[in-house]
């Protein structure tokens, strides 16, 4: 894989992860199997770093929870994480329209370039 396309796969992965966090706290390997349901093939090497570059960065927080005997790292959102969320979902909703086809969107406008109707 090309490392622009890689770069912005990890980006999306983030998102991903920052948007089922704020559902509920979130865990690596649920994590990990989650985003292999959406075609993202992550393992720990990738899942755990990202995780603690977004605690870090104040995006998530974790708390330890005992389950079934193991210690189990939880990482929920915090309100910066959801802050940030927040500011980029209309860029995002504006990128997918501009850049999906719009047959696979409902409700959008028809493709232009340059201000003209293809």
């Amino acid at each position: 894989m090309v490392a622009f396309a890689r770069d912005v796969l990890l980006a999306f992965a983030r998102v991903h992860v920052l948007y089922h966090a704020s559902e509920a706290p979130i865990f690596g390997t649920g994590m990990m199997a989650e985003l292999r349901r959406h075609g993202y093939a992550l393992g720990p090497g990738t899942i755990y770093p990202l995780l603690h570059r977004l605690e870090a960065d104040g995006l998530l927080v974790c708390r330890a929870r005992v389950v079934g005997g193991k210690a189990r790292k939880y990482y929920a959102l915090t309100r910066r994480g959801q802050a940030e969320l927040d500011a980029i979902a209309p860029k995002l909703a504006e990128l997918a329209g501009e850049v999906l086809p719009h047959s696979r969107i409902p409700g959008t406008r028809e493709r232009t370039t340059r201000g003209q109707p293809r």
